[in-house]
């Protein structure tokens, strides 16, 4: 072989050499434990746990609805809400705690005729329909017997506030045992052993810039009277 030749045979052989050296250094060697490239560069991979991000916003699933803001619509709750604005000492627990004395003290008052503890608690409009009921009773001389048993639900159904005076309807299941007897005893509506259910619709107002703070019932419905 001539020597030219040779010699170049030798300087490719060197060429390849070096080139293979380079991408030896730069790509190393294969082992099949290699780490993944994401892993390598400190970045999560497949089945590692993703580091929390403060940047990261979670958009809306838009498989669903999204659902309603809450704007207090509800009539009973804005009511309440005027009514607290306008009587800063206005609770509406301790309103209904008042309200379920004041059912009881009313009704049995009714029963017994005692117009004396009536009178403050109710409006003109409400004492003249109870004071007839109770004059019929006494014309025709009967006698009611009347226990309060309790409540089963008492709740609020309205609530307004009509420019000073807060209106407040409730709601009252009630459970009592009432009779009305003649003078010989004979009962004539009722029955002594049997529990009555009845349900009242009732309703208060109060002057919210005066000083007392008693409610007055001003309205009724169901089986008080």
């Amino acid at each position: 072989m001539p020597n030219g030749q040779f010699v170049e045979i030798i300087v490719l052989a060197m060429i390849a050499g070096v080139i293979f050296f380079r991408l030896y250094t730069v790509l190393g060697k294969r082992t099949g434990n290699e780490r993944p490239p994401r892993e390598r560069y400190g970045l999560p991979g497949a089945g590692q746990p993703v580091p929390p991000n403060d940047n990261v916003v979670t958009l809306p699933d838009r498989g669903r609805p999204a659902a309603p803001a809450d704007v207090s619509a509800d009539p009973v709750t804005r009511g309440l809400l005027d009514i607290k604005l306008a009587d800063r000492k206005f609770e509406t627990e301790h309103f209904l705690a008042g309200a379920r004395t004041a059912y009881e003290t009313i009704v049995t008052a009714f029963a017994a005729g005692n117009r004396a503890t009536l009178k403050p608690l109710l409006s003109d409009e409400v004492y003249a329909a109870f004071d007839s009921v109770i004059l019929g009773h006494e014309e025709r001389q009967e006698k009611i017997a009347f226990t309060f048993v309790g409540f089963a639900d008492v709740k609020i159904v309205h609530a307004e506030l009509k420019n000073r005076t807060a209106e407040i309807t409730v709601s009252f299941a009630a459970k009592y045992i009432s009779t009305t007897s003649k003078q010989d005893g004979e009962v004539v509506e009722g029955d002594p052993k049997n529990v009555r259910d009845v349900t009242d619709i009732w309703t208060f107002a109060r002057d919210t810039g005066a000083r007392d703070p008693n409610w007055t019932l001003i309205a009724t419905s169901g089986g008080a009277a």
